[in-house]
């Protein structure tokens, strides 16, 4: 359900400006912070990566040119246990977290020692502090014995895991609402005004003050960012998606291509299209990702497909986030990412503190995820 603020209404600390799982996540570690929360929301008709994702917190082989977004990855990743249980507890619904580790699959000796030589070098960058393990066909067989008799391995991250995304979305809302916050679903927001003391927020026949503003619109933020004198070069990145039906428990583990969910289903994905907005899927493509499924656990052959999907990634021009306040309208930030399963954690936590405080985290660099670094 979602509430209705009055026009000129400004006792709100902040208004988070996109309601998926990057706002909602800052908008919940604001509230840890004591905060007076509203988000305001586009509705259905947005561009939902948060119900379109493959449901992976992933460290294995992220930030392999920017050690900073490794550390950030990593940091949210052991804080997901701890975000999930104060879900959970709150709100009564499991969201199926598992974080015993993750398989990278390579089809062929040449990919998997390409990842081998990457995770290599990110192990070096990090003082030999970044877990991994190499697994030949038969260390692989033995962790997962339905792999393919022509997979050439695999690397192993310790620190992996997946969700049921649609699950942490619902959960997210209601833990939201919970503690008082509104959610406004009143379309999509044309316009922010710096004003003294804040910022007013136009949406639909609406608007409110806030003392912050903070953009996690996904997509929209190319647009809305300029309006705060902020810059978000962003870009849609199009992966489709397959579901099959359920099928016997045999995969304990997600993997970059394939994971089982908590039902049983099986999810198989990693597309990676530049097609503009174009939201919908080819058949060309499903048959691509279907046969490597195949290829990786041939008992999916038999397997009947129930539905599939396209989603738009949120992607910078290096691929990795913007966390940045406004110079020209201090108040107002810029969030964006393409991994808000994965950071959600530490976008409820580190991010939301340096929003609130303007206190940067010890963890890794703030400054590394500056938007300016695309305009030099």
């Amino acid at each position: 359900m979602s509430a209705a603020l009055t026009p000129g209404h400004s006792d709100v600390d902040a208004t988070v400006v996109g309601g998926g799982l990057v706002g909602l996540a800052i908008a919940l570690g604001l509230q840890d912070q004591g905060r007076r929360v509203v988000i305001v929301d586009e509705g259905d008709i947005a561009l939902r990566a948060s119900r379109g994702n493959f449901g992976l917190v992933w460290v294995q082989g992220k930030g392999d040119t920017c050690a900073d977004y490794a550390r950030l990855t990593r940091l949210s990743a052991r804080q997901w246990r701890a975000f999930a249980d104060d879900l959970t507890d709150a709100t009564g619904i499991d969201i199926q977290l598992s974080q015993i580790g993750g398989l990278y699959i390579c089809l062929s000796d040449d990919e998997l020692q390409q990842r081998q030589q990457m995770l290599a070098s990110m192990r070096l960058e990090h003082n030999d502090d970044y877990p991994f393990e190499l697994l030949d066909h038969t260390a692989l067989k033995a962790k997962v014995p339905a792999i393919g008799p022509t997979v050439a391995g695999a690397t192993w991250g310790p620190e992996d895991g997946h969700v049921n995304p649609l699950l942490l979305l619902r959960a997210m809302v209601e833990r939201f609402l919970q503690r008082q916050g509104q959610l406004l679903t009143c379309g999509p927001v044309t316009r922010i005004e710096p004003i003294t003391g804040g910022f007013r927020v136009h949406a639909g026949k609406q608007w409110n003050e806030s003392t912050k503003v903070v953009l996690a619109a996904g997509l929209g933020n190319k647009t809305l960012a300029p309006q705060v004198g902020l810059s978000a070069p962003l870009q849609p990145n199009r992966g489709q998606v397959l579901i099959a039906e359920r099928v016997r428990h045999f995969l304990d583990y997600p993997t970059g291509h394939v994971r089982q969910t908590g039902e049983g289903t099986i999810q198989c994905g990693d597309s990676k299209e530049d097609v503009g907005f174009d939201c919908g899927t080819t058949t060309d493509v499903l048959a691509t990702i279907a046969a490597r499924a195949v290829r990786m656990f041939p008992l999916l052959e038999q397997v009947r497909l129930v539905r599939s999907w396209g989603a738009l990634r949120v992607m910078t021009p290096d691929g990795y986030p913007i966390y940045q306040q406004s110079e020209q309208y201090p108040g107002a930030y810029l969030v964006t990412c393409h991994s808000g399963v994965t950071l959600a954690a530490a976008h409820a936590g580190p991010i939301a503190a340096w929003i609130d405080s303007g206190q940067h985290p010890d963890d890794f660099a703030l400054e590394t995820f500056h938007g300016q670094r695309f305009s030099v």
